[in-house]
């Protein structure tokens, strides 16, 4: 690891992906993880968090929001990058534009590791950005595949994120393909999928339904909609499990999670029991056999999942 690392630009997608990469790395080496909101920060925070181990031990400080630094606060970190310490990596994020300025220009003259997190605007660098999303997820996907997922969601690269995420899942094994991104992702079906499961694991019964109904009505594929659903049960499955005061960044890697699903996990999960999660798996489960043939009525099989889900949320 270097001792300076800076995520600079304004696309929150880049710099989450690239910030589970760096904590994943610092985890290999049993590297001490500390994060500080810049904008939280008090006078001697920083300088506390950089002082020398008397163990000799790896230390992650990662700053995030450096423009947001109080001036109060800035000269602590001008202070030690005349003399880091060899044990001691420190991450800087920052958004770019000319707040903080000064201090940024400070902190390039230190020869950082600068990993650009600028907004993708050209077709190619997002087509390039789903290709790497899907290798991190283990999967490989077809060009085609890849155009597919860009041309329906390209406008936001978290929509990407979420998207790739979700399909990397749920895909059969092998090469993902154009065929499998247009079953999952018809024009913008995925949201619509997802607006159905967040209403869903909320509890909130009524929007749910209506949503349900306006999604079918629409043309999105009910498997779409037990898909995106067990996909939200499976994501706060995967927090229940770890320590609360644990940043999301520090989970990342472990997880295969983007540091704002475990925030959105986390959140969601606030009113739900084990009880509750059990229940609610239950019914998806039993949903997407009868969306896949097990049923009749698929349709009155997806709203009686939904119904079931919203309850289970408040059982304890």
């Amino acid at each position: 690891m270097n001792s300076f690392y800076l995520l600079l630009g304004s696309e929150g997608a880049l710099a989450d992906r690239a910030m589970a990469k760096l904590v994943a790395q610092c985890k290999e080496e049993n590297s001490e993880i500390t994060t500080i909101a810049a904008s939280d920060a008090l006078p001697g925070d920083i300088a506390d968090a950089l002082a020398p181990s008397l163990f000799s031990e790896r230390r992650t400080l990662i700053i995030k929001d450096l423009q947001d630094l109080p001036e109060d606060s800035k000269d602590e970190v001008t202070r030690y990058l005349d003399s880091p310490d060899p044990t001691m990596t420190v991450v800087f994020v920052h958004k770019g534009g000319v707040k903080g300025k000064a201090l940024l220009d400070a902190i390039k003259k230190a020869k950082p590791e600068i990993i650009a997190c600028d907004a993708i605007k050209k077709e190619a660098d997002k087509e390039s950005f789903v290709k790497d999303l899907f290798l991190d997820s283990g999967r490989k996907a077809t060009p085609g595949a890849v155009k597919a997922l860009v041309g329906a969601l390209g406008s936001d690269l978290r929509e990407l994120q979420q998207a790739v995420s979700q399909i990397s899942l749920d895909a059969p094994a092998g090469p993902i393909d154009e065929q499998i991104v247009d079953k999952f992702h018809q024009g913008r079906i995925e949201t619509t999928g997802f607006d159905v499961a967040d209403a869903t694991i909320e509890g909130n019964l009524p929007i749910a339904l209506v949503t349900l109904r306006s999604a079918l009505e629409t043309g999105t594929d009910p498997v779409m909609v037990t898909s995106a659903i067990a996909s939200s049960l499976r994501s706060m499955a995967k927090v229940s499990g770890t320590n609360r005061g644990t940043k999301s960044f520090e989970l990342a890697g472990q997880l295969g999670m983007a540091p704002w699903q475990i925030d959105k996990a986390r959140r969601q999960l606030q009113s739900w029991t084990p009880r509750g999660i059990a229940t609610a798996v239950e019914a998806i489960a039993k949903a997407d056999a009868d969306v896949k043939g097990a049923s009749s009525d698929p349709i009155y099989a997806l709203e009686k999942a939904v119904r079931t889900i919203t309850s289970a949320r408040s059982a304890r």
